[in-house]
């Protein structure tokens, strides 16, 4: 890298610190000036490191708070329906489904108490899933009456 090569000596009147920061700026802008999909495909290549016989995906978990507001919960029978309607139409590959218990501290500083279900998703291509994705939450959060929906992601390495 252009950087690494001026790393060696100390630019003329500059005491050493400000040459590092004058080369890690100029590294920086090295890479602002890349076009976008090569700092993509550069950034994609350091999380696709997977063993020979692993591939590369990605794990996207959403967290479906139970509580409606002060009116209930959804049921068992709400979210296999909301999974059905939903869900299993934009993923028919699979998912899986877990029951969690959660908590969290609200506006006004109190410990509330939630039970959840976990949908953990594996997708090969994070950008293709996006839009759908962002569907399910946005279905879900007007069909229960929620504020948000917790989505987690991270690649992972995987095989079938």
């Amino acid at each position: 890298m252009i950087a690494c090569a001026a790393t060696a000596t100390t630019l003329r009147g500059n005491s050493p610190l400000r040459t590092t920061r004058l080369i890690v700026a100029a590294a920086l802008l090295v890479l602002q000036a890349a076009p976008l999909p090569v700092r993509a495909a550069a950034a994609e290549e350091r999380h696709a490191a997977c063993p020979p016989s692993l591939l590369p995906w990605t794990q996207i978990d959403l967290y479906f708070g139970r509580s409606i507001g002060g009116a209930g919960l959804v049921t068992e029978r709400m979210f296999k329906r909301f999974l059905a309607e939903e869900v299993t139409p934009r993923f028919p590959d699979g998912l899986t489904v877990l029951d969690a218990a959660g908590q969290f501290r609200d506006q006004h500083g109190r410990i509330v108490r939630e039970t959840a279900k976990l949908l953990v998703l594996l997708v090969p291509d994070r950008a293709a899933v996006a839009g759908k994705i962002a569907a399910v939450i946005k279905r879900y959060k007007r069909l229960f009456h929620q504020e948000s929906v917790l989505r987690t992601e991270q690649r992972v390495c995987l095989a079938f």
